[in-house]
């Protein structure tokens, strides 16, 4: 029977996938998916639920199963997710992100003679904005309105200066990334901790790895493409944007950083300690932030209104990435039910396949899943709650397979030409996604190989 139940599992996975892959709605899909693997768990008479508060009932037990998810993600990473989308929305609207871009691109002017290295260090430059504008889309949308006019007067390709914005947001790292609060909650660490202590120390040398991928391989088709006279046609004109704000508004949207760094208890800068979380760091900056406005508007009303999309920022995250994480926790719920992790490390084991090489496997998995789904988040949330267990099994820190998955998926986002942010930027300019998508995969596949050496070696 537990044969049958593992070959069901997966045939759910390729299911999802497929349907994934055609854009249907993925809480729905992920949801769906979930419960109708349990179901057939139960069934199949090889699991049963672990509720707090059963109902007695396996139909309800169902339903109750889906109202603990929603509770326990919500007080556990939701609020917190969604003070970050309301901060996030917040700076745009008063356009503290647009400050922020103008001040942090400035140092490419030094580079004018120099096209390709001014274009490959966008990507340091955007990762360092990707910390505190966890929005792929937003954060690709700004840089091809500001930076995209300017590669292009420098020298480059348009699609060597799309692929680098695209590269900008390769790693989802920081505090404030979704990714981040899930990965960090799933191996019971601190946001700031997991990112200071985890993900600096990988994402530096793989970012040096994919800068200089970047630069070899945009030279190289750049090249090609101009000895086929290849140029894509009927290009709108991009202009960079003014920035109607004082340039201090550049501070606002790194100060919820600047507060956890500032706070943390491992730098133990104050005595007794001062220590806040995420959510109380976003609260403390929105009230900073509010008092700016105020003396730029000088209009009680007009700040009033500017605070209301923080609000709505905070529900437009919940509709969107609080829902995925909870659908996705159900989908994996099904696939634990349906052992789906005992017959993986059964599998590896029989084929005499070490702990890291199974993290690599799956790792790689979840980069592919990343491209067929378009989708980061997606990927990341459908797997990152099996990898605990995974990891138990096979008798590695948590944190080991963790962190390369997590990384992996927003790399994969950025090759996948359905993504949003290359389908976004990708329209603005004017060229295909595809296009994009093809000039990011071999340097991401680069950086892929790198990163997988370099974390498995040094463990």
């Amino acid at each position: 029977m537990s044969i049958i139940a593992s070959s069901l599992s997966i045939v759910f996975i390729v299911i999802t996938a497929v349907y994934l892959y055609r854009k249907f709605n993925p809480q729905a899909v992920l949801l769906v998916s979930g419960v109708l693997m349990l179901s057939v768990a139960v069934l199949l008479g090889v699991n049963t639920f672990e509720l707090s508060k059963p109902t007695n009932n396996t139909l309800f037990d169902l339903f109750r199963l889906m109202e603990e998810t929603f509770q326990t993600n919500h007080l556990r990473v939701g609020l917190m997710i969604m003070t970050i989308g309301g901060y996030v929305a917040f700076m745009n609207r008063i356009e503290a992100t647009s400050a922020l871009v103008y001040v942090s691109m400035k140092p490419l002017g030094f580079f004018h003679k120099y096209p390709y290295w001014a274009a490959t260090l966008v990507i340091p430059i955007g990762q360092l904005l990707f910390i505190t504008t966890p929005s792929a889309v937003g954060l690709g949308l700004l840089l091809v309105a500001s930076v995209y006019p300017v590669l292009v007067n420098l020298g480059v390709s348009r699609l060597t200066a799309l692929s680098v914005i695209s590269a900008a947001t390769i790693f989802d790292q920081g505090p404030g990334s979704a990714n981040t609060a899930l990965a960090s909650e799933l191996i019971g660490q601190t946001n700031v901790f997991y990112f200071v202590t985890h993900q600096i120390p990988l994402v530096i040398p793989t970012t040096l790895v994919v800068m200089a991928a970047y630069y070899f391989s945009n030279r190289y088709f750049d090249r090609k493409d101009r000895a086929k006279n290849v140029e894509p046609q009927d290009i709108p004109e991009l202009k960079p944007p003014n920035v109607n704000v004082p340039l201090i508004f550049a501070f606002l949207p790194v100060l919820p950083l600047f507060l956890l760094i500032i706070f943390s208890p491992y730098l133990n800068l104050f005595d007794p300690p001062i220590q806040i979380n995420t959510t109380v760091a976003m609260f403390v900056s929105l009230f900073v932030s509010i008092i700016f406005v105020l003396f730029h508007y000088r209009s009680m009303k007009r700040t009033f209104e500017a605070i209301s999309h923080f609000w709505k920022g905070m529900g437009n995250v919940f509709a969107t990435v609080v829902t995925l994480i909870i659908a996705a926790e159900v989908f994996s719920k099904g696939l634990i039910s349906l052992g789906f992790i005992d017959s993986l490390v059964s599998i590896t084991s029989h084929l005499g396949m070490s702990g890291i090489g199974v993290s690599a496997v799956i790792t790689l998995i979840v980069f592919g899943a990343a491209m067929l789904m378009g989708s980061g988040n997606a990927a990341f949330f459908s797997f990152g709650p099996l990898l605990p267990g995974i990891a138990g099994q096979l008798s590695l820190p948590a944190h080991v397979m963790v962190l390369p998955m997590q990384l992996s998926s927003s790399m994969g986002r950025a090759a996948s030409p359905i993504a949003g942010v290359i389908v976004a930027i990708a329209g603005v300019a004017g060229v295909s996604s595809a296009d994009i998508a093809k000039r990011n995969l071999l340097p991401l596949s680069a950086g892929l190989i790198f990163m997988l050496a370099c974390h498995f070696l040094t463990i």
